[in-house]
């Protein structure tokens, strides 16, 4: 077999090959964030992260910020002396800075509009429910919207 001919051969494989890989990613572009989440609760949950905290909670954050980048991140929030303490939402460090007035420090997000009440209620419930976060995959968390509370 000729160098001409494997390469034909490679060539007939790849082609076929590359357009399915295509296929399979197109579906996924124009994905909303918290689509790919197969538990619906989380995904309202990521939801309120990523319009709400994400912004500077991710990534971009301040070293002494906690993050919330990831479910990976998050999980390391959840406990029972942590910032969010499964089944008591009022006991949560987290809970309560979302659901300060704007006129007491530590007021989250700090600067802007508050947290939506529904937004609130998602994070309640969520809590409530003992914080459970999906396991087998880190989910990513990407800020969406505009930046909360900003002018």
């Amino acid at each position: 077999m000729t160098k001409a001919m494997i390469h034909q051969r490679l060539r007939r494989l790849l082609l076929p090959m590359t357009a399915i890989v295509f296929a399979c990613l197109i579906p996924s572009c124009g994905s909303r964030p918290g689509a790919a989440i197969a538990d619906p609760a989380f995904a309202k949950v990521a939801g309120v992260l990523e319009a709400n905290c994400v912004h500077c909670h991710g990534d971009n954050r301040l070293s002494h910020m906690p993050p919330i980048n990831d479910s990976a991140e998050l999980a390391r929030l959840v406990g029972s002396n942590a910032w969010i303490v499964p089944g008591k939402p009022e006991r949560s460090r987290f809970f309560q800075v979302v659901t300060f007035g704007d006129a007491i420090p530590g007021a989250m997000p700090p600067t802007g509009h508050a947290i939506a009440r529904q937004d609130v209620a998602i994070l309640r419930h969520w809590i409530t429910e003992g914080a459970r976060i999906p396991e087998g995959r880190i989910i990513s968390f990407h800020p969406r919207g505009k930046r909360p509370r900003s002018e």
